[in-house]
């Protein structure tokens, strides 16, 4: 079987860009580090790295055997600090970001309720919409939304909610204009949306797995969710929205959903994790905790 020990100096080597750095970084001599990178090949039996030339370079097989190293040596760290929680208790500082609406909706009640159940542990909350480098600013987790599959990175992933998006306008709003009844209706009315690059549409899904593409011509777009409920609610026209964030709205009905059963997107909220030894237990004790309960806030509650 391979040596981890020798898939974790490969990684090394190649993300360093070199023997040189990574000996270095890993406080040992050069030699040591090429002689166990020549084991690993000798065990698999091809050359990884070429070392005909001043220039670090890869061979095609070693550039596809990194994507599974790197895999593998992340497995292999989530394996390891599983057991180790459950000998240590949850202490220490964790810093976390996350998107405003994933923070004021999501988390709001959820990291109070965790803190309460672990009190050695501190959370330190940077909401922010810019693109945060989780590795490069010291965080320890980032809780993310997204619509698509998140880029491959050295980041250990773990999917713990999806989100729908539905379709909302304001009480005001539908007392002056015919409820949609079938998504071709939607055409009449007035659209609010995200700014989107390329075509603007809602891929409708709906019973049975029905599709409908429906162009729409919003008379208002932002980048900020919060300010599109908030054009919802003002009765400016309809809008798409993950349905938890609506949720107080509905109960005093100043909004209402759209096409109920119809879904206007399909979205998930994603924790990620620097890949790392020595992984705070309080850090996956806290991403388990937000996997168990991030889908009790974010499930799309019966019509």
């Amino acid at each position: 079987m391979l040596d981890l020990k020798d898939v974790f100096y490969f990684v090394q080597v190649v993300e360093r860009g070199g023997f040189t750095a990574a000996a270095q970084a890993l406080r040992l001599p050069k030699s040591t580090v090429s002689h166990r990178i020549q084991e690993l090949e000798n065990h698999l039996g091809v050359r990884l790295i070429n070392r005909t030339s001043r220039q670090f370079s890869m061979t095609e097989i070693g550039v596809e055997f990194h994507q599974y190293a790197v895999t593998l040596l992340q497995n292999a760290t989530v394996a390891e600090e599983a057991v180790r929680q459950r000998l240590t208790e949850p202490s220490g500082v964790i810093r976390l970001t996350t998107a405003v609406e994933i923070a004021q909706f999501a988390l709001r009640d959820l990291l109070p309720a965790f803190l309460s159940m672990h009190p050695k542990v501190s959370v330190v909350e940077i909401a922010t919409d810019r693109y945060v480098d989780i590795v490069g600013e010291g965080f320890d987790i980032a809780i993310r939304g997204h619509t698509s599959t998140l880029q491959s990175s050295n980041l250990v992933q773990r999917t713990i909610a999806s989100v729908p998006w539905c379709l909302y306008a304001g009480r005001g709003y539908l007392a002056q204009r015919r409820l949609p009844a079938a998504p071709q209706d939607l055409a009449e009315h007035a659209t609010i949306s995200m700014v989107w690059p390329g075509p603007l549409q809602w891929q409708l899904k709906g019973p049975g797995q029905q599709q409908v593409a429906v162009p729409i011509a919003p008379r208002f777009q932002s980048n900020s969710l919060v300010t599109l409920k908030e054009a919802a609610t003002a009765n400016l026209g309809i809008a798409a929205l993950p349905a938890y964030i609506c949720k107080d709205e509905l109960k005093d009905g100043t909004l209402q959903q759209i096409l109920p059963g119809w879904i206007a997107s399909e979205a998930w909220i994603s924790a990620l994790i620097p890949y790392r030894t020595g992984l705070l237990p309080a850090v996956r004790a806290l991403v388990d905790f937000l996997a168990a309960e991030i889908p009790k806030v974010t499930v799309l509650a019966p019509d």
